[in-house]
């Protein structure tokens, strides 16, 4: 795309809303969702953790072999499942207890999945090759596209 990341997100919202137009189950939809980001944006790797007891288990993804459990509290995406929030980490090196699945990531943003309880059932993981490559931009767009397919899923 020859436009700024900003208007990508505002371009590329309609056709996310269309991939789902009669879908609800969330695994299917991840899955579109995760190959939809990673073709479009081009991040590094895109996938979900999904809650299983104590563990986030990996889930669909599009990028390059994965970690396959993550315990709650631990690394980027067991420290957004405990404290129920994005995180945004602009280097991973200097994020305590990062876990590196692949060394060519170098930032990463992490937005939880809830169902219609509100609880945390799995985390949106997206890890850029770019350091310093998230903005308050990507963590709006990418906050509104997870309540996107929460609503398609949860209704």
């Amino acid at each position: 795309m020859n436009v700024s990341r900003e208007e990508a997100y505002v371009q590329l919202t309609p056709q996310l809303i269309a991939l789902f137009k009669g879908e609800s189950n969330l695994y299917a939809n991840a899955a579109n969702f995760s190959a939809f980001v990673f073709a479009t944006l081009g991040f590094h790797w895109v996938g979900f953790y999904w809650v299983h007891e104590v563990d986030l288990v990996l889930g669909a993804f599009q990028g390059p072999i994965a970690c396959t459990r993550i315990a709650k509290g631990k690394g980027v995406c067991g420290t957004a499942w405990l404290n129920n929030e994005t995180i945004v980490v602009p280097d991973v090196e200097a994020f305590p207890g990062h876990i590196a699945c692949s060394p060519l990531s170098k930032s990463e943003i992490v937005i939880p999945i809830r169902n219609s309880q509100r609880d945390v059932i799995g985390v949106l993981d997206i890890d850029s090759a770019v350091a310093n490559d998230f903005s308050m931009v990507d963590r709006n767009a990418l906050e509104l596209w997870v309540r996107i397919l929460e609503e398609a899923c949860h209704g």
